[in-house]
């Protein structure tokens, strides 16, 4: 193998992440996993990451065709869309996690048993149903804050492979029965075992690819929240894994990618884009700072006063260099861009600044917006020690 550098390796992510417009479905399958958020700034990250990767895409698209592909909700590595591929490997689950207990007393199992009785006669139904229905009071959720029991219950459901979440409701989760979905079948032998966890760490590195080590452990770990059932497997899947892998040593760090695929990228393309902050190119933190120099962090959740980035900033990609970042806000709308530099300055091609004025209007159409955009500088908590730039 030639001698690869951290710079090919970068170009190598960003051409093998963002490939060709495609239709939704073949960008799902390819994908076969894309993390969902409930933030709308200006759209949920899902939509933000899926318009890049399929053909016309409009906010909102995943939800209005939900139904008619082959697609799940469910947690992975994250909670998201999964492949049905990907879902029916990680079921039926067992065991326990921190936040879904899945021992169920007798007298849970029977109220199990009712509420899914109750989901079959009715077809798909609303939380809000179901709670009125049964009325078992409230509890405490992950988030410390009160919720129904019924929803609460509803969730495990999920989470266990019971039911599934056949659509939303104004972004709330409606249920359906999920056929097929035993408990009792007989445990998978150990070379059946082995070969789910092996599938299930190569969509890992097929989403996330080229990884460091220590990244790929991370991540790898992560699948302790898919498959419960199976996390004393996962120290040996990342062995054999390593040992499959595409593999090359970089100054100290080893890095992974599939073994089927060439690090080989061409010339990056003379283009702006605007990733969400779950995009697969920016998920992981530590590799995006090796990559491009600087610590790009999520703040939706940081007290304004303390952001540096912005609420919802999203990092603006040039070519294969992340330059800078953008909080994108709809305002009687109009598209509002507020675009902050890792440098203090915009590049200075003039090829820039019109692939910027393209990315605004492909997200001005991603959006349905038909008026005009305005740049400015960031506003109070959306700036940076490292200085912005305003164009209008």
């Amino acid at each position: 193998m030639s001698r690869i550098s951290l710079q090919t390796l970068r170009r190598y992510a960003v051409e093998r992440s963002l490939f060709a417009p495609t239709t939704l479905q073949r960008a799902l399958e390819r994908l076969q996993f894309v993390q969902a958020d409930p933030i709308r700034s200006p759209a949920r990250a899902q939509d933000l990451t899926l318009r890049h990767r399929v053909r016309n895409y409009r906010a909102g698209d995943l939800d209005r065709h939900y139904a008619a592909l082959e697609l799940c909700e469910d947690f992975f590595v994250n909670y998201g869309f999964v492949t049905r591929t990907v879902h029916e490997l990680m079921h039926p689950r067992a065991g326990v996690t921190a936040w879904s207990s899945m021992r169920w007393s007798a007298a849970r199992r029977r109220l199990v048993d009712a509420l899914l009785a109750f989901v079959r006669e009715r077809g798909t139904v609303h939380p809000r149903e179901v709670d009125a229905h049964f009325a078992h009071g409230s509890v405490v959720n992950y988030w410390g804050g009160s919720s129904s029991a019924t929803t609460r219950l509803l969730d495990q459901m999920h989470y266990r492979g019971l039911l599934r979440v056949s659509g939303r409701d104004a972004g709330t989760r409606l249920y359906a029965v999920r056929e097929g979905a035993a408990q009792d079948r007989p445990k998978l032998d150990i070379d059946a075992r082995r070969a789910r966890m092996d599938a299930l760490v190569d969509v890992v590195i097929g989403v996330y690819a080229p990884l460091p080590a220590r990244n790929l452990s991370v991540v790898v770990r992560r699948l302790r929240y898919g498959v419960p059932q199976w996390r004393g497997d996962l120290k040996a899947a990342l062995r054999r894994a390593r040992d499959r892998l595409g593999h090359a040593r970089i100054g100290k760090v080893d890095w992974y990618w599939p073994a089927a695929e060439q690090v080989s990228p061409g010339e990056p393309e003379k283009r702006v884009r605007l990733l969400a902050p779950f995009d697969p190119l920016v998920w992981d933190r530590a590799r995006f700072e090796t990559f491009w120099g600087w610590a790009y962090r999520f703040e939706a959740y940081t007290p304004p006063k303390k952001r540096k980035l912005g609420y919802y900033a999203l990092p603006l990609l040039w070519r294969d260099e992340v330059v800078g970042w953008g909080n994108l806000t709809v305002r009687q709308g109009e598209l509002h861009a507020a675009i902050g530099y890792v440098k203090g300055r915009p590049p200075r091609e003039r090829a820039f600044r019109a692939a910027l004025d393209e990315e605004i209007a492909r997200m001005r159409d991603f959006l349905g917006l038909t008026g005009s955009a305005e740049f400015s500088s960031p506003g109070a908590g959306g700036g940076s020690g490292r200085g912005t730039a305003a164009r209008r």
